[in-house]
């Protein structure tokens, strides 16, 4: 039975490292307690999860199984144009953060909302599909990939509108998802994305011609996200 609860909170735009940090204290807090719950099987205490948004200003990480040559330009050419770059301790392999993009790092208990790594992605993709059918865009799963993708059958238009690379431990998760709203595409071209090199990348924007209200998706997507997850927010 899944008596935690869910804390929302909006980051608005922050630095990438600052919220990195941020992540890992609360995956730590959320750990702490499980190993203690485990362990006082008469003291548990209730377990709070936590669901994070944010805009970051350009950065490009790269997951732990990532290549860096995947990043193809130098640090120079990296403070022309105003981004920064990590390595990080997420799955996947190289992207791109950016203001115009929603960023989503959810810090859930996936043992009990008895959920697999695989299944918790799984449901995280389903959230952001849904989220853009309510737009009028039809995306769906890439075998062999994780993220939301557009056009997967028509060989030369695949292009990805939502990247997912997340970390768990201790069936803890960290990181998250990536959905291009406004983001400025540009940025893309400076990397192999997620290392794929015939794949393309898309925006809400740029698939409707217009630009999107962020605020509004937000709420959509956090409706979703807690229809799907059945997650409990604290108020």
């Amino acid at each position: 039975m899944n008596h935690s609860s869910t804390v929302f909170e909006d980051l608005d735009v922050k630095d990438y490292k600052e919220v990195w940090d941020y992540q890992e204290q609360l995956f730590a807090e959320v750990v702490d307690v499980k190993l203690h719950n485990r362990d006082n099987p008469d003291d548990e205490k209730a377990i709070t999860n936590h669901l994070l948004f944010v805009e970051h200003p350009h950065v490009y990480t790269l997951g732990k199984s990532g290549v860096q040559n995947n990043l193809l330009i130098n640090e120079q050419f990296l403070k022309q144009i105003d981004a920064t770059f990590y390595k990080i301790n997420r799955g996947g392999d190289i992207t791109y953060h950016g203001p115009g993009q929603l960023v989503g790092y959810p810090i859930l208990d996936l043992e009990a909302l008895n959920l697999q790594v695989k299944s918790y992605i799984h449901k995280l993709e389903e959230a952001i599909i849904e989220t853009l059918a309510h737009y009028g865009i039809k995306s769906e799963r890439l075998d062999g990939a994780t993220g939301v993708w557009l056009d997967t059958d028509t060989p030369g238009q695949s292009r990805k509108i939502c990247a997912i690379g997340v970390k768990a431990s201790r069936y803890v998760s960290m990181h998250g998802f990536a959905l291009n709203v406004n983001t400025n595409l540009s940025y893309f071209n400076h990397i192999n994305p997620c290392g794929f090199v015939d794949k393309g990348v898309t925006s809400m924007e740029k698939e409707l011609g217009r630009q999107i209200d962020m605020d509004e998706v937000k709420d959509i997507l956090l409706r979703k996200l807690v229809d799907i997850f059945h997650l409990q927010l604290n108020q």
